[in-house]
């Protein structure tokens, strides 16, 4: 059985990409190393997902059909599907998702306005994450 270095001084911890970092605290600092109070997992939420919480109602999210890699455009150089601002309709086809070779349409399903492309183009998604967001009805 292994045991720590002592006690831990620093942790970092990424969700993009993956990342962690602990950072042991030396034996002339362990001395000052304070327990930190624990934090409530609520008062630990990122501020977007408290944002999301009180989020408006006329938004909705156009989101990804399956796991793959999601595309603004039909191919590289084109213009994308749908930008911000643009009106979109029922049936109207925002991006698509590759996976095993096969480009699948993702279509909005509701009329409005795109008010953000929240999936990066040709970045990985995986089903029911948010590609675009749309206000719904607006004018």
């Amino acid at each position: 059985m292994k045991t720590v270095p002592g006690p831990v001084a620093a942790v970092s911890l990424r969700l993009g990409d993956c990342a962690l970092e602990v950072t042991w605290a030396s034996a002339a600092t362990a001395a000052q190393v304070v327990a930190a109070p624990a934090v409530p997992a609520q008062a630990a939420q990122p501020a977007a997902a408290a944002e999301e919480a009180v989020e408006d109602p006329a938004l909705t999210a156009v989101t990804a059909p399956l796991v793959g890699t999601f595309y603004h455009a039909p191919e590289p150089g084109a213009a994308p599907y749908v930008r911000v601002g643009d009106r979109v309709r029922a049936g109207q086809t925002v991006g698509v998702v590759e996976a095993m070779k096969l480009m699948n349409q993702v279509v909005a399903e509701q009329e409005g306005e795109v008010v953000e492309v929240v999936a990066g183009n040709a970045e990985p998604v995986e089903y029911g994450q948010a590609l675009v967001r749309i206000r719904v009805g607006s004018a």
